[in-house]
Order: C-alpha cells, then structure tokens, then sequence
C-alpha cells in the first residue's frame, strides 16, 4: 500500500532486521552489500555462506592467523571455518570422477609417487582437490597455489587445508598476493619439490628464475595449457629446459574433451551467470576455431545466436566453414557484435581500436588460459570510467556514455564466473596424474630435457577407465583382425599421427 508522501515504508519484521539494515547507512556500506549479494551469485557455495563472510571481505588472508585443526598453520586461504563446507564440495565431485577414484583405488597399494614432493599450480576447485587428494594417496607431498586470482574456491582452499595440504590461495588475489602465494607454495623449510604440475606456465617460470637450484632438481614438469605448453617450447627451443616436460594439453584425452567439451557446456553458463543474456539472434564473434572455439560455436548456435569466426590458419578456417559459420576479420565486423570472446592463446586480439569502435552495451570475454588476448590495460585510462555491477562483471564507459561489459577482466571466463562440467575434467585430472607417476618413475634417459607428448598407451587407458560410466563396451579384435591391422590386441590402437 502506497505511503502518503508516496514512497512505502520498509516494515521491519523485528529488532534484528532492523539491525542488520542498519548495518549498511552510508553509500560505501551499500556498495558492499550490494558486492556481497552479486559475488554469492557467482560463488560457488551458498549466498548464506559467502554473506556471513562479507563482514571480513576488507581483510586479506594474509594479514589473518589460522590453525586447522592439527595445528598446522602452513596454509594461507580465506576461512578455514568453511572446511566443513569444502569437504562437501569434494564429494559432490567424486560422485562424477570415478575413474579417478578407480585409478587411487587401483594404485593406493603401491605407491608410484611415494618420494614425490608436487608443487601444484592450477584452478583451486573441488575437481581439483580430487586429483590432489589422489596424489597424496598415491603417496605424493603436495603444496598448492592458485593459477587464476578469480578461480578458487574457498571453501574447498579450506577443506585441503583442514586435511593438511598446505594450499595459498583465495577467491580474488591481488596481482602481488598471486605471486606471493605461488612464492609460499615454493618455499618451505625443509621441503624442496622434486615434481611441477602447472596449468599456464607461471609456477613454472618463477621456479627457473627465482629457484634455478630447485628448478635443475626436479624429476619432471607436467603442464595442462596452451599457454603454459608454449613457454616449454620457447625454453626448450631457447636451451634451458633443463628437466623433462610432459605436454598434457596436447595429449588426445586433454585437448578433445576438456578444451572442447567442457568449453561447449561451460560458455553460456558463464555468460548467463553474469549477463543475463538472451543468445537467440544476438550477434557473435568467437575468435579462433581451435577445440575451445569448436566447443563455444557449437553451444552459442544451437541457442539460435549468429556466429561467425576469425582465424589465422587456413585449416581452422576452413573446418569453420565447412560447419557453416562466416570466416571474418574482427576489425570488419565489429561495430555489429553483440558477444565478443576469444579463444586463441595469444596476445592483444581485441585491441583497444576495436573496443573504441565496438556497440553500445557490447559484452566482452575470454575463453583462453591467460588474460593477454583482451588488451585490458589500455582501458585503465583516465578517459574511461570503471563501473563494477556484479562480481567479475565490469561496465566500461566511454565519453559519450557508451558502456562495453568486460568480465572477468579478460581471464578465463568459465572458471572465473561460473563452474565447469565434473565429469570432463576427470579426464583430465587421471591423465595428469598418470603423465606425473609416468615422469616420477621413469627410468633414467627415457626422458631427456625436452617436451614429451603422453604416450598414446597411456591416452587410451585414461579413456578406458570412463567407459564404464556409460556402460559402454568395447569390441576386441580377433587374432586374424590384429595380424590384419598390424596391431597389438590390447593397443595402442592408432598410431602417434592419428588426429582423431
């Protein structure tokens, strides 16, 4: 019912309500609280949770003294009061990575990476704290970090913590809280890591450059992305891998299913999450038609949205052709787009030119590991004006009052504004702990200071372990068939030039 001076009046149900509005009097406590409720929307656990923890957003972990309940204080993450939360987290996802649990049951007894100190820097989820929890049970010492300051989850950063891995990391970092925290994970009295597994390359290199000691110490580096792939080869080809590398982002078991799969399930639920956006008849332009474009075209054309593609190798481009998407340059089509992500792996493919000359209201976004192939620094500009609407959703607003939407300021949208699919990244994770017991007990000269691809073997028993979820079963070739084929019964079934 409408008030005499025309406004309604806000009924207070009881003392507490009261209390907790006025909480919020100032215009600075409005934008918290405003921040509290859009960050639940896109944390991962409940918006109970993540608003209790509000009063305590100002603080950074590391100003904070925790102790799990061992009394271990070796950690550094943002509550670990939500280790019981995490922990819950964790099952939910070992529900969806049974071959992953089968591997750990399988090879629990035996222990291939007993010896093995891991040093781990890679999205911090509950998919993740499967694999790590693998690991340790497969005999390994782990210390984590974060590969994305937008990625954690806290409170699984808190659950791995509780059971005693020290893990530095926190929804939100700073660019210096990053590389402090990667630094912690380095360094420990009395520990050195004999074994890196990295996703994009940043642990990676602070080990070569700040610990070159460790660095020519360690046993075997595997790595997950297409970024962090292509600074091993420029350190090999430049002379100073000086420890063998297993390239796991190229392996068929990472880069067909992860890269492609969970990219066409997990786009529209980051898009969604943070825009609201309706995709029927809107305007796309994915940049790049390798397998996380693929995957992204795929999901954005079976909702109805018009999508056309920019590549540099005439080979993606004609496969996009063929699956009927127009071949463009960005520069040409710009002023049209309603959706602009990338998908590449390199550098500056939105220039700033181009944001100058994008639509009103145009959204911008990143599917690739790093946040290089958006140029966001030249939007830090005395011109422009930075609004924050939601968590991870910016307004950029220009002179004339034109607003460009950046998530995630330019890093990986999926994991930074939403989750991905349990059940791909399974794949992924069995393959990057086989890659690690494969480089931890390999025998001495298999491997040379170079980059190495999985062995194929290896690809097909990952594959293998998932069939059983579909209940899918798999024909055996007769003696005759394998003589016919020149192949082994039991695999390898193609050879290492088979693209699949």
């Amino acid at each position: 019912m409408a008030h005499k001076h025309g406004r309604e009046r806000i009924q207070f149900v009881n003392a507490e309500d009261k209390q907790e509005f006025s909480k919020f009097p100032t215009k600075a406590g409005r934008r918290s609280l405003s921040r509290s409720i859009s960050q639940s929307s896109t944390d991962s656990y409940s918006s109970a949770a993540s608003y209790t923890d509000s009063s305590d957003d100002e603080t950074t972990p590391r100003e904070k003294t925790q102790t799990n309940s061992r009394g271990s204080n070796d950690f550094c993450v943002k509550n670990i009061k939500q280790a019981e939360f995490g922990r819950r987290e964790i099952e939910i996802a070992e529900q969806d990575m049974s071959a992953l649990i089968s591997l750990r049951k399988r090879a629990q007894g035996e222990k291939p990476l007993a010896g093995a100190k891991i040093v781990g820097c890679t999205h911090i989820t509950a998919q993740t704290a499967v694999l790590i929890e693998t690991l340790v049970a497969l005999g390994a010492q782990c210390r984590w970090t974060a590969c994305n300051i937008y990625s954690t989850q806290n409170e699984v950063a808190a659950a791995l913590a509780e059971t005693g891995v020290p893990v530095f990391a926190w929804k939100g970092e700073s660019e210096d809280d990053f590389w402090w925290c990667i630094d912690r994970c380095v360094t420990s009295d009395g520990w050195q890591a004999n074994m890196i597994l990295d996703d994009g390359g940043d642990l990676t290199h602070w080990v070569y450059k700040k610990y070159p000691s460790t660095f020519k110490k360690v046993r075997g580096i595997v790595e997950e992305s297409v970024t962090g792939v292509h600074r091993l080869y420029q350190l090999s080809k430049a002379g100073k891998l000086c420890v063998p590398a297993m390239n796991v982002n190229d392996s068929v078991t990472k880069q067909k299913f992860d890269n492609l799969y969970c990219c066409r399930e997990s786009i529209l639920d980051g898009l969604k999450r943070t825009t609201d956006i309706m995709f029927g008849g809107k305007q796309v332009v994915v940049c790049g038609y390798g397998e996380v474009g693929k995957g992204c075209c795929t999901a954005l054309k079976a909702l109805g949205a018009i999508v056309c593609i920019t590549e540099i190798d005439p080979i993606c481009a004609l496969q996009a052709c063929m699956d009927g998407f127009r071949v463009v340059k960005l520069s040409e089509v710009i002023r049209q787009m309603d959706v602009v992500i990338t998908c590449t792996g390199n550098k500056n493919v939105v220039s700033r030119e181009q944001l100058d000359r994008m639509k009103n209201g145009c959204i911008v976004c990143n599917m690739g590991h790093s946040n290089t192939e958006i140029d966001v620094a030249s939007l830090r500009s005395p011109e422009l004006t930075w609004e924050r609407v939601r968590s991870q959703v910016d307004h950029i607003i220009w002179p004339d009052g034109k607003r460009v939407v950046l998530l995630a300021e330019g890093r990986l949208l999926n994991l930074s504004c939403s989750t991905v699919p349990t059940f791909v990244l399974s794949i992924t994770a069995t393959t990057q702990a086989l890659a690690l017991i494969e480089l931890f007990n390999a025998p001495e000269g298999r491997y040379k200071q170079d980059v190495y691809l999985l062995p194929k073997k290896m690809d097909e028993y990952v594959a293998s372990l998932h069939l059983p979820n579909f209940d899918a079963h798999l024909t055996e070739l007769t003696d005759e068939q394998a003589k016919y084929m020149g192949l082994n019964k039991n695999g390898p079934f193609k050879p290492n030039y088979y693209r699949y």
